[in-house]
């Protein structure tokens, strides 16, 4: 099957704008919640994140769902009314405590005290994280340098082998890329409670790189196809392209 990417494109062009603004609706609403786009992980913001278990080989411990207003109300009175908390799981035995950076006196204080109040915790399921906050900005800065970098690095490649106008079409299409996946996991850190961390950059440059291959790989099959074939329409030529590209790229 062959797509009629020219003649359809007022479809691509609208169901593109639809993500796009679905997505910054949603990095708005994250933004207002998060003070971020997206919900971010300890690696950006620092701090202590706790997921503790119940012990559920005593019956008795686990006989309720866990209770996130008793859950709240120990964090307030251990002066940390100001955590984010989760309960996961199908049977929702577990919960997730992110709060500010706690030393070791502090977090064993605060499981003492979440334990008299909800039952014992499983000490082989716990998971206890912590960064600090500089470490976090680094990682952050780090991450938007390396993005920053490649951009400027495609723009130089793709000026010279091409034309400038082809590198300004092919930042407008990589930041389509890129504003469609941020604003998909912005949605799902809003439902899911997803975290975008340090290997999210990670993926952001793959994705990056993958959307520079595939545009240099089009660009390359106009340029030889109007070479050869200089009386084709530049619709069908840039059919063609797009639809060599797009089944090379699936297999």
């Amino acid at each position: 099957m062959k797509l009629q990417v020219t003649k359809q494109r007022s479809l691509w062009w609208g169901l593109s704008a639809a993500l796009i603004i679905a997505g910054i609706i949603a990095m708005v609403i994250s933004w207002q919640q998060f003070k971020a786009p997206l919900r971010p992980s300890l690696d950006f913001v620092g701090g202590t994140r706790l997921q503790l278990e119940r012990d559920c080989s005593d019956a008795s411990n686990c006989a309720a769902p866990l209770d996130i207003a008793d859950i709240r109300e120990v964090l307030a009175d251990e002066g940390l009314g100001t955590s984010s908390i989760q309960i996961v799981g199908s049977e929702q035995q577990t919960l997730s405590i992110r709060t500010s950076e706690l030393k070791v006196d502090a977090r064993t204080q605060l499981v003492d005290a979440l334990e008299a109040r909800l039952g014992t915790f499983d000490p082989l399921a716990t998971q206890i994280d912590t960064v600090g906050p500089t470490i976090g900005r680094q990682i952050f800065r780090a991450g938007i340098s390396a993005l920053l970098v490649s951009f400027l690095g495609i723009t130089i490649y793709l000026s010279v082998r091409f034309r400038f106008d082809y590198a300004i079409f092919a930042l407008v299409a990589l930041a389509h890329d890129v504003l469609i996946t941020l604003g998909i996991f912005s949605f799902f850190g809003l439902v899911l409670g997803q975290e975008a961390d340090s290997l999210f950059i990670v993926a952001l440059l793959t994705i990056v790189g993958f959307s520079v291959n595939d545009t240099v790989v089009i660009y390359d099959r106009i340029r030889e196809t109007s070479k050869y074939n200089p009386d084709r329409l530049i619709n069908d030529v840039i059919d063609d392209a797009v639809n060599q590209t797009l089944g090379r790229s699936i297999n």
